[in-house]
């Protein structure tokens, strides 16, 4: 596995353990023990899931998610002895992943991470995001600059077809094959340009590209 994990806990033991258990599992681990240490060790390195503490020395982890969320939407799981209803909601309402109070089993931790992980790799394959254009399949969903980028039926599929096959080639024949379920003998590569043109109109701008004209081939997803 290449995920990268930052555990932010104060107590010593506790975060050693949970490391130990993360190595074990073949994840790459980082360990902070209060908030400073953990945005620094974010900044230089990132993390691909946060296992964050409640209450740390310097401060709140609460606090230290909102932080985050202004940045990026890395998951994070709260870890804490604070068992209070209205901190576990607020836990979620901050976005967190899951809110698991101390004692807990390492097992079952072990068992939440690689769930999480699993389900983000499998949301993140479903969608597009450059920070200039981001594209949802799940929710047939384009946007342009944080603005709705309104795509017909048609374009939608085109663009299943590009971000399913990344940097490939799709010939003409192909894409006219998939995109009218075998029915190409009644659409030609002209009908298949007007819409690929039309949908280059509304995600492209001269400094973002997407879509390459291979000439005489058919077309390739650049971003």
């Amino acid at each position: 596995m290449d995920k990268k994990i930052l555990v932010v806990e104060d107590d010593l033991e506790l975060n050693q353990s949970i490391c130990y258990m993360l190595d074990k599992e073949g994840y790459g681990v980082s360990a902070a023990h209060s908030l400073a240490e953990a945005w620094e060790i974010y900044e230089e390195s990132g993390a691909d899931l946060i296992l964050l503490d409640v209450n740390l020395p310097d401060g709140e982890g609460f606090d230290f998610c909102r932080r985050i969320r202004e940045k990026a939407s890395v998951p994070v799981l709260f870890l804490t002895a604070r068992d209070l209803e209205e901190d576990a909601l607020l836990g979620y309402e901050l976005g967190a992943e899951d809110y698991v109070t101390k004692p807990f089993s390492m097992k079952i931790l072990m068992k939440k991470i690689g769930v999480i992980l699993k389900r983000l790799e499998e949301d993140r394959g479903m969608v597009f995001d450059d920070g200039f254009l981001r594209i949802d399949l799940t929710r047939a969903r384009a946007e342009k600059r944080g603005e709705e980028c309104p795509v017909t039926p048609t374009e939608f599929r085109i663009l299943q077809e590009f971000l399913a096959h990344k940097g490939q080639l799709l010939t003409y024949q192909v894409l006219l094959d998939r995109l009218w379920d075998g029915g190409s003998q009644f659409v030609d590569k002209h009908a298949l340009a007007v819409n690929i043109n039309r949908l280059r109109n509304k995600i492209e701008d001269e400094e973002h590209r997407y879509i390459s004209n291979v000439y005489g081939m058919g077309y390739q997803w650049l971003g």
